[in-house]
């Protein structure tokens, strides 16, 4: 028998875009690949035969991305992240690689509509909100920008949920995404690894060796890798998005089958499939914990141990990692890598203990979203040390030398050691999960500038006094393909005959139409593309709630996740205040307004699912109110995801971005709009801030409290029964709604949610309800000066390119991962 050769990959002419190529392989695909006569394909079968088309076309450019890296020894970029919202693929795919034109005149020759197609594939129910969002605008930047990298996740079966509304309520349905299957991705079997979970931890001696840790997991469970192309700006840069699907390593008890137990032989196989069936868990009881650090885990060994595998592959040593690869922790869910990466060094692959500190944190950074305590995860002892032992020795043995350090090189003590530690003693003793990632990680990173100095003064004080140059700032961005180009056709070829079409490579060339703001004829037609914008957004409502809606309205519009914190309800109570006003002076010239919310509430979250309830109560009332006709309308459309988000972006008028300062780490949604000529009204938290100083004063509406402010309001006092009184608007839009105007079937079914605002305004939506009122007001004022709000909103697009996720992933490859075009 012959010696097994090297075979050289396939080498092709680059695939032709010819319409009557793609029209004949479309074709193809359709016979071959699916099975199908054209005459009896449905709509699926050509969304399929597309995609597969498409796919060819991405493949070769894969590859030899690939192939860059693997010649060139440069560094890789490795992204955990336990959300990736990347929504519909084909656009995306379509647009990068500059198909559209000949993709649809390929398909019209079947009679077939690419918009038709493009809405038949299903969002990836692979995350939430914006977590989610950015880490898949992060993803797509990176190949456009030409940074080699993975993005690591978990391949949810069922993703988060679908949300229905049912007689007011949120309902939670199971997502099937995957319910014909996903062509987009390629199961990798040859890249699969065990996961282990509770068991012991042995101590072996040696005769002349250090001793050393053994972990004997009592449970094994496979992660199996499907990869999904992410394609860059042109094509010239294709990366993989990683996600893992956990299977049993055997399937199938078959001693207990044969003794006919025939469900009890499917439990390992059913157990080890929960770990990848649903995002987010409900973690309001101690199976649902387990369940989530299980995932969390689980996706980020096999991250590591796939790392570390191709990285000895390349370069023959783990003492090289920090050199070739940077793994970016995306919030605090992967944070447990830094202890797994530890073991992985230390037991595995025999490194000394002092080494491998330097290696994980030389490697590792964490990129910190949020500043609300109880979001920076922390994880019972008993239940940690149960599920991993060996882990917990290896953080007990970290915060041993970080508080040793703390006390003896920096004098801490008292206080200051407990803020620092890993453990949290006044708790019930949990694994504190934001410190991990912290200590482990050579640079951590806020996401706007505000959010950046809150975090050295808040959540991570003392750990910045301890590593004060740890902490810097990455603002957030968002990736201007997906958020003006595919979602905004109409806006991207008014701008591009108005400056030329430079702006598609390089998006702050679009700051060049920012002296058509006074362009009379420029300005009529930036406002009709948003008026046909409008349009197809009030035809979505139409269709899907039966709900007609005015285009020439204000769209004032909210969505986001729903918190408390986001405040919709200040939104909804200013509503409910509006609708009482347009009834008690409807000789006043009210400016026709369309409030639309959209967002879901995690399912043990029952404050924002009340919220919710109220909303949809209010909009009930209202929207069946003939006195009002249409100056008001309420609006909160089900199910929110990106492909809503790409209809919903480019109609808004106005963006409401009005949570409590000092919250908001930094928002993608506000740059969404604004990019796409909307205007914001919010407060001074988050992004908003930067936004103000690139917009301009005068082309966005900020009121309320300020951070500090805040700070001080609720060091004081929380209460919101004296605002309450003094302001009869607010005051008799609370007694509606507590009374029971919008809920009649149940007249008490909102009074916990006000009582709750005359005993603790903690969120400040008492405090800052009059601003919010009076600015509200305001727009209403300029909105009926149409030629000055479209000038505002010329300004908004032309001056939010600085707000690119493309620059966002620029400022990580050089200040935090030295990796991509130009690394040292």
């Amino acid at each position: 028998m012959s010696a097994t050769k090297e075979i050289d990959a396939p080498v092709h002419e680059p695939r032709s875009n010819d319409t009557e190529e793609l029209a004949r392989q479309i074709l193809e695909k359709m016979t071959y690949s699916i099975g199908k006569h054209p005459d009896q394909a449905r709509k699926y079968d050509w969304l399929r035969a597309t995609t597969l088309v498409v796919r060819d076309r991405i493949i070769d450019r894969w590859f030899a991305s690939g192939n860059r890296i693997e010649e060139t020894g440069g560094k890789e970029v490795c992204y955990l992240s336990m959300e990736f919202l990347i929504g519909r693929l084909l656009r995306d795919a379509i647009n990068n690689l500059q198909l559209t034109q000949p993709i649809t005149e390929a398909l019209a020759k079947y009679g077939v509509e690419l918009d038709m197609v493009e809405l038949l594939e299903p969002d990836a129910a692979l995350g939430n909100g914006g977590l989610g969002r950015l880490a898949a605008c992060f993803m797509e930047s990176m190949a456009s920008t030409g940074v080699p990298g993975y993005g690591y996740g978990i391949r949810y079966v069922h993703g988060f949920f679908r949300q229905e509304i049912s007689e007011g309520a949120q309902v939670e349905l199971p997502e099937t995404w995957l319910v014909h299957g996903n062509p987009w991705e390629f199961e990798r079997r040859d890249a699969s690894y065990e996961i282990g979970f509770g068991g012991t931890v042995n101590t072996i001696h040696e005769t002349g060796r250090p001793p050393r840790q053994v972990w004997r997991p009592g449970e094994r469970v496979m992660a199996v890798a499907f990869d999904t192309p992410m394609v860059g700006w042109r094509g010239e840069q294709i990366n993989t998005l990683r996600l893992w699907s956990a299977q049993a390593v055997d399937p199938i008890l078959l001693d207990a089958f044969n003794q006919g137990d025939h469900i009890g032989a499917l439990v390992e196989s059913n157990k080890a499939e929960a770990i990848t069936r649903v995002l987010y868990p409900a973690d309001s009881h101690q199976a649902g914990q387990e369940l989530r650090l299980r995932q969390e885990y689980f996706f980020s060994s096999a991250s590591l141990q796939d790392m570390i595998k191709r990285h000895v592959r390349r370069h023959g040593t783990v003492e090289t990692l920090a050199d070739k690869v940077a793994v970016q922790l995306n919030d605090t869910h992967p944070a447990v890598s830094i202890a797994e990466l530890m073991r992985l060094l230390v037991d595995i692959h025999g490194v000394p203990w002092a080494r491998a500190w330097e290696i994980t944190r030389a490697t590792c950074g964490y990129t910190n979203h949020t500043l609300l305590p109880e979001a920076l995860e922390h994880w019972p002892i008993h239940l940690f040390e149960r599920l991993l032992p060996r882990q917990m020795q290896i953080i007990y043995t970290i915060n041993a030398e970080v508080i040793r350090h703390a006390a003896q090189e920096k004098g801490f003590e008292g206080f200051e050691i407990s803020a620092i530690s890993l453990i949290d003693e006044g708790n019930g003793r949990r694994v504190r999960m934001g410190q991990l990632a912290f200590v482990g990680s050579h640079a951590v990173n806020g996401v706007s500038a505000l959010h950046t100095d809150l975090m050295k003064e808040t959540v991570f004080h003392s750990l910045h006094k301890l590593y004060p140059d740890r902490i810097q700032n990455k603002t957030n961005g968002v990736a201007p393909r997906r958020w003006l180009m595919e979602c905004n056709p109409e806006l991207t070829e008014l701008i591009t005959d108005a400056i030329g079409p430079g702006f598609l490579d390089d998006i702050d060339k679009i700051r060049a139409i920012d002296k058509l703001a006074n362009d009379a004829a420029f300005v009529e037609k930036f406002g009709a593309v948003k008026r046909t914008k409008k349009a197809q957004l009030a035809h979505l409502i139409s269709e899907r709630m039966a709900l007609q809606v005015d285009p020439d309205a204000i769209f004032d519009i909210q969505v986001k996740r729903i918190h408390e914190y986001k405040r919709q309800l200040l939104n909804i109570i200013e509503a409910v205040a509006l609708y009482d006003q347009i009834r008690s002076h409807p000789e006043r010239n009210w400016t026709p307004r369309v409030k639309i919310f959209a967002g879901k509430a995690a399912p043990s979250y029952a404050q924002a699912k009340e919220i919710i309830h109220l909303a949809n109560d209010v909009a009930r009332l209202i929207n069946s109110d003939p006195v009002v006709r249409d100056l008001l309308k309420v609006v909160f459309i089900p199910n929110y995801n990106v492909s809503l988000a790409e209809i919903i972006m480019p109609a808004a008028d106005l963006s409401e971005q009005i949570s409590t300062a000092g919250l908001e780490a930094s928002g993608t949604g506000n740059m969404k709009f604004a990019l796409n000529g909307a205007l914001t009204i919010g407060t001074l938290d988050g992004a908003n801030v930067e936004m103000k100083d690139h917009i301009g004063d005068d082309n966005i509406f900020i009121f309320g409290l300020t951070a500090p402010e805040v700070a001080e309001r609720r060091a004081q006092t929380h209460s919101g029964r004296s605002i309450i009184e003094e302001t009869p608007i607010l005051r008799e839009a609370l007694h509606a709604i507590s009374s029971g105007l919008f809920s009649p079937e149940e007249p008490a079914r909102y009074h916990g949610l006000i009582s709750n605002l005359y005993n603790n305004d903690w969120w400040m939506i008492c405090a800052d309800f009059q601003a919010y009122w009076d600015m509200q007001r305001h727009l209403d004022d300029l909105y009926r000066r149409p030629k000055e709000w479209q000038a505002k909103a010329v300004h908004n697009t032309a001056r939010m390119s600085w707000f690119s996720s493309d620059r966002s992933i620029r400022e990580y490859a050089k200040d935090i991962w030295q990796a991509g075009p130009g690394a040292v």
